[in-house]
Parts: structure tokens; sequence; C-alpha cells
């Protein structure tokens, strides 16, 4: 009331509008004038002229405070002695108000315009209870009129899309749908669709519409909608653009007619063509199959030839002579390969099992009409290397044994004299890398040695190892033929160089990795080990092993839980690893389907910053990646070119298929020492771009600007949620010049050495013992001393029917313990298993030296 009776004694009207006046105010302030939703209001004075209550020519209007800058608010009446403002059920300050008094030129009556400024910070003071808004309250003589209320709100934009459209193979007249959902924001974003950076205009082309959800729909693809396509979202605050979708429209080819049958020819036949032009195939679409060419014989009397002179017995002789030298040519050929043949046959075998002493031979592309099968060819390069010691001495008399017993019953096989051969190490890698590159299959190899091993072997087995990613390829001996040698690579791919289709609720669980090459002769399941970041449950998921085709197109090969002995792929699943076997190599992948919203993921949470902070601004980057070991490589390859630190231990966080975002936020920054840049309470990751599992390095940054170039110390809290779902609090208290301490926390092992184990060498298990066990618990034993109870010893005894299916369950079983435990398995729990399942005879498990 002090504040009307400050601008009651500026007023010059006369007294009694001066009383009426104050009665007004008086009475406003006693009824409250509670914020009415409508818009003008009038309370009339009991007695007065209702026709000279205040008009509002201005009303205030819903305004968006864009990042920092303040709004203003205008209010004008007419016949009005005063004008407040009321937010949220407050008055104004009268100070904060600006007003302009005027008279009416036409009928003489007071008017008042009055304009006041809201900031951002009265708007946050009230954010999340409800809305901002604000109300003009005007008098005149005759009583008091409320405008309409105008709500202020705080616009933005978030980075992140929601959903992103995707890539797409379509084929002619075929309809496309992309589907965006662009990111939240206030006022909600307006969307435009861009083809090759060209708006697209629905208006212009009837071919194409928006959906009301954003999505572009092409009715019939056409070649010319052949583009990359961007979803754009703007609004006031800022514009955002999706990550292009590249769209492929192709045609598949199609047979011209059959031409006109030619002229019968001297070989008793005429033919006819056709060409594959009708239409051609265009933009990657399939050729036609079938020939180009037919041949039938002729029925005319043209070829009816007799033999009636001199000159046809001539031609007939020198015909059978010419059959007659390539018959023998070929028999000569066929004797000179047999006895190469039996050459390196000889060669191979007369090599130890019980060391790494396989010569390794020169790998040559075949010809191109087989592109699988491999040629062996001499290496000329290779040098030898000697070892001195007696491995089985050869000694007159009996031949005496050595009892395994649990102490030494696995354990490595003391030393002797054996040869083993190396082949030259000059440009290996880049003589494999570009003879594969000259096969269609192996174009989308990564061309970088760190996602790459191969090796080369024979029917000693071996073994291909990723370092740092829990990849791994096992190769138990025999898997190759004898006499057979096959150059074996695996390869780790990145998400967004394969293209991986997935549906409904499926998601990417494993790494994508290929083995091969495809196509080769496997007498035994090699065993593929990689890890995932499910948390299984049957009740929760559906798990798939999808594999690739040569055509490029991904079937499900397998369904776990569901297997059938007789598969050509089985899978032994564990809490954060599964184990393939195959007998076909190929391209392979993980993927879950979610049954339920319980099903769950495992995400790692890592927070990097800087390790040298030369400016006042310091970021602090929060990682969400799968839970497997090739993700967190990639991220501690990246942050290393970033020159960034650890600053908290890993956590684990469980994300849920219950389509809610993840959330990051910073907390308790000290503001005296540092100043937050974050304009929103938190930030968020669309729920899609973690739930697909194709996107790489997906993280927030939280940007933090010191007050002086001297603060090192920082004090503050990061919290991950999913909203509704887990979430992980990080308490950081460090020194960002000096704290180094979680720095070794992600040290990179070498996981025992070389990425590719030839032989013996690549098994804990020697040769001669595994044989041993094998001969011994193959067989049925009534008393359970065979296979079956070993598997239960190893809990494998869920698997049983799948052992049993292959000829020797007992090696299925040591393969599968080599796979998972390789290279720091305990040999000594493996002795006791095996020493403990009650063999009758005393001396099974020996090997005597006439069996070396």
């Amino acid at each position: 009331m002090d504040h009307g009776a400050g601008k009651r004694k500026k007023r010059s009207t006369g007294g009694r509008l001066e009383a009426l006046g104050k009665m007004s105010f008086l009475t406003h302030l006693v009824l409250g004038l509670g914020a009415q939703q409508s818009a003008t209001v009038a309370n009339p004075v009991p007695g007065s002229n209702p026709d000279l209550l205040p008009d509002f020519l201005v009303e205030p209007e819903d305004v968006y405070i864009v990042k920092n800058k303040p709004v203003l608010l205008v209010c004008k009446a007419m016949p009005a002695t005063q004008i407040f403002f009321k937010c949220n059920g407050e008055w104004v300050r009268q100070v904060d108000h600006v007003i302009e008094r005027s008279t009416d030129g036409s009928s003489g009556l007071p008017a008042m315009e009055v304009r006041i400024n809201v900031s951002r910070q009265q708007v946050e003071k009230v954010f999340g209870l409800e809305e901002y808004w604000c109300q003009c309250v005007a008098w005149s003589s005759s009583g008091t009129t409320k405008s309409q209320k105008a709500y202020i709100r705080i616009a933005y934009l978030r980075k992140n899309f929601e959903q992103e459209p995707l890539a797409k193979e379509v084929s002619l007249e075929q309809g496309i749908v992309l589907p965006c959902r662009p990111p939240e924001g206030i006022p909600p974003a307006e969307v435009e669709w861009l083809r090759n950076e060209d708006l697209v205009d629905p208006s212009l082309d009837p071919n194409v519409y928006i959906t009301r959800e954003h999505s572009l729909v092409v009715r019939q693809a056409r070649l010319a909608d052949t583009a990359n396509y961007t979803c754009v979202a703007k609004n006031i605050v800022a514009r955002r653009r999706s990550a292009s979708a590249a769209v492929i429209v192709y045609v598949d080819g199609s047979w011209s007619p059959w031409s006109k049958w030619s002229a019968c020819g001297l070989d008793c036949t005429h033919w006819r063509s056709r060409e594959c032009s009708d239409p051609a195939p265009r933009n990657g679409g399939e050729e036609c199959r079938g020939t180009d060419l037919d041949t039938r014989n002729c029925t005319s009397d043209l070829c009816v030839h007799t033999a009636s002179g001199p000159e046809d017995v001539a031609l007939y002789v020198g015909l059978i002579a010419v059959a007659v030298c390539l018959l023998l040519l070929l028999l000569v050929l066929i004797l000179v390969y047999c006895r190469k043949k039996e050459g390196l046959d000889s060669d191979v075998a007369d090599s130890s099992i019980l060391t790494s002493g396989f010569q390794p031979v020169s790998i040559k592309p075949s010809k191109a009409d087989n592109p699988h099968l491999l040629t062996i060819q001499p290496d000329l390069s290779t040098t030898t290397t000697t070892y001195q010691g007696s491995l089985c001495p050869r000694q007159d008399g009996p031949s005496p044994k050595f009892q395994l017993t649990n102490g030494h019953l696995l354990s490595p096989l003391g030393g002797g004299r054996h040869t083993l051969h190396h082949s030259s190490p000059a440009s290996e890698a880049e003589d494999f890398v570009s003879r594969l590159s000259t096969q269609n299959y192996f174009r989308s190899l990564p061309r970088g040695s760190s996602n790459m091993a191969y090796g080369t072997f024979n029917f000693l087995g071996g073994r291909l190892m990723i370092p740092n990613t829990g990849i791994s390829l096992l190769i138990p001996p025999d898997a190759i033929p004898r006499g057979k040698i096959y150059e074996i690579y695996l390869t780790l791919h990145k998400p967004e160089d394969v293209r991986l289709p997935l549906a409904g609720c499926q998601t990417l669980l494993s790494p994508i990795v290929s083995c091969g090459p495809p196509g080769v002769l496997l007498t035994r399941p090699v065993i593929l080990a990689m890890d995932h970041c499910g948390e299984p449950s049957p009740e929760s998921w559906s798990l798939h092993l999808k594999k690739q085709s040569c055509e490029g197109s991904w079937e499900d090969v397998l369904h776990l839980g569901e297997e059938a002995p007789s598969h050509l792929y089985y899978c032994q699943l564990e809490a954060g690893a599964c184990y393939v076997f195959t007998e076909q190599l190929g391209r392979f992948a993980l993927v879950g389907e979610a049954l339920s919203v319980a099903a769950a993921k495992r995400l790692k949470l890592l927070l990097f910053a800087p390790v040298a902070c030369t400016s006042l601004e310091y970021n602090i980057r929060v990682y969400c990646l799968h839970d497997t070991h090739d993700a967190l490589k990639e991220v501690v390859q990246l942050e290393k070119q970033l020159g960034g630190q650890l600053i908290q231990e890993p956590r684990i966080l469980h994300f849920k298929d219950s389509y809610h975002n993840l959330r990051l936020s910073i907390h308790d920054v000290p503001s005296s020492l540092w100043k937050s840049k974050l304009l929103v309470s938190y930030q968020e990751i669309p729920f899609y771009h973690i739930w697909n599992g194709t996107q790489q390095y997906l993280h927030c940054t939280f940007t933090l600007e010191r007050v002086s170039p001297s603060t090192s110390d920082l004090a503050c809290k990061v919290w991950v949620w999913q909203v509704e779902g887990d979430g992980q609090s990080f308490n950081i208290n460090f020194n960002i010049t000096k704290d180094t301490r979680f720095a070794e926390l992600l040290a990179l092992e070498s996981e025992g050495g070389v990425p590719a184990l030839v032989g013996p060498s690549a098994f804990k298990i020697p040769f001669l013992i595994r044989q041993k066990i094998i001969t011994s618990l193959d067989p049925p034993c009534s008393r359970g001393a065979d296979w079956r109870t070993l598997a239960q010893k190893l809990h494998l005894d869920s698997h049983l029917s799948f052992f049993a299916s292959k000829p020797s369950p007992t090696a299925m079983i040591l393969n599968l313990w080599e796979a998972r435990h390789f290279p720091n398995g305990n040999l000594s729990q493996l002795a006791a298993a095996v020493a403990g399942l009650g063999q009758p005879d005393a001396g099974l498990f020996t090997v005597s030296e006439a069996e070396c």
C-alpha cells in the first residue's frame, strides 16, 4: 500500500478521483485479486459507471527467454490511474516498473503504459514447481481490471535427436519411411528435411510428404530419390541436424527377350542370346540369374554329313590324334601333382606334434573361379632354429613310463631336440592385407593391425587373438584336414562400418567379428570367443547368433536356449562372454531381443578429463559404453589421442528396455572457485542411441570454468541415471594438476603375447596328454568315469547332448576349457578333475617313450 500512496502523490487528478483510486487499490489488496486464467477481468466499484472501467489496449503475451536475455512485458490501459504487474501471485516492485502517462486526444481520458523486464534467474527460481506467469492489474475511478496471463518460459533445444533416420536400400517403386524424432525443446522444434542439402518441399513433389510424427515418406521410390537425407530441427534457440542417412534406390536386372536362333553350324548346333538390360541393374541391384547364351542341337537337314571322300577321313583322323595327345598330357600333369602332394604330406607329418614345429608356407590366392581354395607354394625364406636336448631319449630294454599325477598331469613336457621353422617377417602384414583386398569379400576388412590378427595353420591347430578385446579364435587339433594349410584371419569391425539391421526391440550385445576365409573345409568345430554386455535371463531376453552371408544379408543361425545337437552352431553363454562352436567361418554378432522391460544391458561409465589444463576452461567427459573389452579399448585409445586421463574408478550401470533416456548432471560445484557453463539442469543421451548398440563413443561433456588460473582443486558430484531406472554417483575430489592415481586402472595388458600362436604352443594341455585323456574318457563307463563326469566337474553338464553328438565328446570339453581359460587357466584344477574320475586302471594316464 505504500507503493500505491507514493504513486498517488504524483497524480494530478482531483481529490475525489484519488479517493476512489485509493479505495479501489485497498479493496484489491484485501480481496487479493487472485490470478485467473481468463483474459481481461473487470471488478467494478458499486455505484460506479462500468463504462469507465480500464480497458486494456495492450496486454502481456506469452514469451520465451533465449539464453540469458531478459524479456519485456508491456501493458497499456485507458482510462487508467494505476497499473501494476503481478507475477506468480506476488506484486512486482514499483521501482521495477517503467510508466508512461498520456491523455487520449479524442475522449480526454487518462491512459497509462507500463513495462517490466523478466530475467532468466527469476524464472529459474520456480523451475519445476509451476510455470512462471505475469498479469497486469489496472485501476480507474470505477474499479479494477485484470489482463490475461502471460507465461514466460526458458527456451532451449537439446543436442541429441531422440530418433535419427537410418540408411536404407530399397528397390524401385518401393515405399520409403525415414523416421525422425527431434530433440526435446521449448518451444517444440519445427522439423524440415534436406535431400543432398536441398530442402524437401512436399508442396512441389506429390510423391513425398511429412507425417505429424515428422517422418519423411516417399510413396514410390525413384532413382532420383537416391541421396543423403538429413532431418533438421529448429526453434528460436538453435538449429540441430541429425546424422545423414544414405538412401539407395536399386534396380534388379532383368533379361531382354531372346534373339532369334542362329543358322545351324558345322558342329550341328545353333544358338540364341539375350542381355541383362531390361532393365540393367543399377545402384547395386542384383544381376540377372541364368545364362545369356543358349545352344541346342540342330534338327535341320544341313547337319546330315557323310564321309564320302578322303578329305573327311583325314579330318576325323586329325581330331582323334589331337584328343589322344591332350589325354596323355593330362595324365602327366596328374602324376606330377600327386608326387608333389605326397612330398608335402610327408613333410607335414614328419613335424613333431609336441612342438610348434610345422613349417609355414607362403599362401597365394587361387584362381578367380574359386577364391576360397588356397594353393600351396614353398617358402624359400624360412630359417631353421635347432633346440638341444632329448625330448624322448631312446634306450635299450623295455620302454620306461612316467606316471601322470595331480602334480604334473598337465605340466609342460621337458626340453628336447627338434626343429622349428620361422618365416621371414618382412612385409608380412602388408602382403597378407594386399592379398585379401583383391577379393570382394575382404574389401570391408579394417586395414589397421590393432583390430586384426592372422596366421598360417595346419592340422596341429592354433589360436588367434586380438589383444585387449576379449576376442579370440581357437583352432583345435585336426580341425584343419591333414595335408591342408590355411591362412586364417580374425577381424573386429566398427559398428558403423557394417550394416547390421535391427528390428523392434533388438539390440546389439557383442562386437561384430569376422573369421575367415569363408568356405574353407573344417573337420572339427572352431571356437570363437567374444564379450557381450547383456544380463542373460531367459525371462527377459531372446538371444540370437547372427551370421552374414556372402550376399551381405544377415541370418539368425542360432536361437540360444533352443539349440539342437545337429546344428552347425552352438554357444556357451556366460556372464560376460560367449563361446561359439562353428564349422563355418564368417561374420558373427550376438543380438538380443527384449521380452520385457526388465531386460538390461551393462553400461560402463568412465570419467575423463585433460591431463594438462592450460586455459580457464576444464572439460569432464562422461562416457557411456558397452561393458566389453573392445569398447573400452576404443575409448582408451581415443582419450590417449585427446590427452585425457581417468579421474574416477569406472562404474557399471544396468540400462533397461524402458524407453527412458539416460540423464547426466553435475552438482555441488564450489561457486567461489568454479563456474559451470551448463545452461540446463541435466544433459540427456536418447534411449535409442544407447539401445541399438551401434553408436560408439557416446558421451556428454561438462564444461567448468576456473575463477582464477591458480585454482587446481576440484570437488563436485556427477550423477548418471536412467529415468525410473538404475543410477550411479561419482564423488570427484582431486587436484587437476597433480592427481594421477586413476591413470593405471585402464592400462592395457598384452593378453598373452603375440596375436597368433601356432601348434601345441597355443594350448595349455600338452598334445600327447590330451590324446591320452580323450582315448580314456570317450568310451562309456558304467562306473561314471567317462566324459560325462568330467563335464559335470567342469560345470558343463547342460551341454551333454551337444558333446554326445560329436565323434569325440572329450575333445569338445577340452577345447572349450582351452578357449575359456587361456592364457591364465589353472592346469592343476583340470588335472584334479581328470584324476578324480575314479578310473580303475592306475596306469591309464601314462605316456610311454615308444608313444613319443
